[in-house]
């Protein structure tokens, strides 16, 4: 289990964090989201024992990393916003050089590198680090990040910038090392990909948390269930003194409701106008109406 007890960074009268409180189980995505200076890098550096808290406890599993950052690191596989890469290597001797750091023999260099550049299909055929995309790029940092087979993750911005077929197999990646029981802490500002793979998700702003939970927990704080009724009408003109709003989609007019009172109401208003509903969606607030909600 990793848990946080009133975290709390401050740089030179800045309140970067304010009083952070948190805890999410081993095997987990953890997701960390919020606007621009919300503090999700600062708490990253301090979830992975890169910077030390002002005041406050983590501990990742029995490990204090505020006292013991040097344990942590062993078992911890950091992935910065940049991929910062040694771009006159190749990959083959970028991660050969990561795997001598963490202590790992040259077979099992050999052994890690061939199944982390297979999993990310990531094919390096001898060539400079410099001579890479973008995204061949980020996949040589997540392999750097997994060399030594750690079982804790930090990931910051994993998918920024990427093409949405990388950035789309990145993400699927990450599924993958959940179901081998890592544990992966990440920031992103795709907040589709953070609702889609993330077990629990804490939202920042200016420091402080605002919410946190899993996204059944956030929906139900958020915002309830909502509706949108797909309907057609040979006379639209009926439509004209009522109250509601109507838009024209995929063919259909649509309107909105926000609880089943309104749904009664809004399709009950369209066959008195001699419509018919055509379908009917339900749909919870996403992550970025939630971001919207809060504000800066």
């Amino acid at each position: 289990m990793i848990t946080a007890h009133n975290l709390t960074k401050d740089f030179d009268g800045f309140l970067a964090l304010d009083n952070i409180s948190f805890s999410f189980e081993d095997g987990e995505i953890f997701g960390i989201i919020g606007h621009n200076g919300a503090g999700k890098t600062t708490l990253l550096k301090i979830i992975s024992g890169l910077i030390t808290p002002t005041s406050g406890e983590l501990f990742v599993n029995d490990i204090d990393v505020v006292k013991d950052p040097l344990s942590l690191k062993q078992n911890l596989g950091y992935l910065p916003e940049e991929s910062r890469l040694y771009e006159t290597m190749t990959a083959e001797n970028y991660l050969a050089f990561f795997g001598e750091i963490y202590g790992l023999s040259q077979q099992e260099i050999k052994v890690r590198s061939s199944q982390l550049f297979a999993a990310l299909s990531l094919e390096p055929d001898g060539k400079k680090i410099g001579e890479f995309s973008k995204g061949m790029k980020r996949k040589a940092a997540i392999a750097r990040s997994l060399i030594h087979n750690p079982g804790f993750l930090v990931y910051d911005e994993a998918t920024s910038g990427l093409d949405p077929m990388t950035s789309r197999f990145i993400a699927d990646y990450l599924r993958r090392l959940r179901q081998d029981k890592k544990t992966i802490v990440l920031s992103a500002h795709n907040l589709y990909q953070v609702e889609a793979i993330c077990d629990k998700v804490m939202i920042l702003r200016r420091g402080k948390v605002v919410a946190f939970g899993t996204m059944k927990e956030l929906r139900d704080q958020f915002g309830s269930l909502t509706y949108t009724i797909f309907f057609s009408i040979d006379d639209p003109a009926k439509l004209v003194g009522h109250s509601r709003t109507y838009r024209q989609e995929e063919g259909f007019f649509v309107c909105e409701a926000e609880d089943m009172k309104d749904l009664n109401e809004c399709t009950a208003t369209i066959t008195e106008a001699g419509g018919r509903v055509e379908k009917i969606e339900s749909r919870y607030p996403s992550l970025e109406e939630m971001l919207l909600k809060i504000g800066k």
